[in-house]
């Protein structure tokens, strides 16, 4: 029998070269979903993500908050990710899990040989 490899992405932000996430994709480790990558807190790399507190809607996945990016260089990158504190319960794979976009010119998605 053939058994299934999963795929490892590793999620870099470009300009600073900081390794934002990296693991195997599924939904209990980076689960994409519409567009986005939503990162379990074991897969997260950095502990650069700051709340910003600016409030978000999605009519529904319900409230999320923005995140920044504080570089320990002092940079910041601000509104990168979010974060859904209170999530639509349909969707409660992606509660309190940072996310990003898949496509953003922001982020490096790199294939990881497994």
């Amino acid at each position: 029998m053939h058994k299934r490899q999963s795929r490892i992405v590793r999620i870099t932000h470009r300009p600073s070269g900081e390794v934002i996430a990296e693991g195997p994709v599924g939904l209990w480790d980076i689960t994409p979903f519409e567009g986005n990558f939503y990162i379990r807190w074991r897969c997260l790399r950095t502990r650069h993500l700051r709340p910003n507190w600016i409030p978000g809607l999605c009519i529904y996945k319900f409230l999320y908050v923005w995140l920044d990016l504080e570089l320990s260089d002092g940079r910041r990158e601000p509104s990168i990710g979010w974060l859904y504190w209170l999530p639509n319960p349909l969707f409660a794979f992606i509660a309190f899990r940072p996310a990003v976009p898949q496509f953003s010119p922001a982020f490096a998605i790199e294939e990881l040989a497994r």
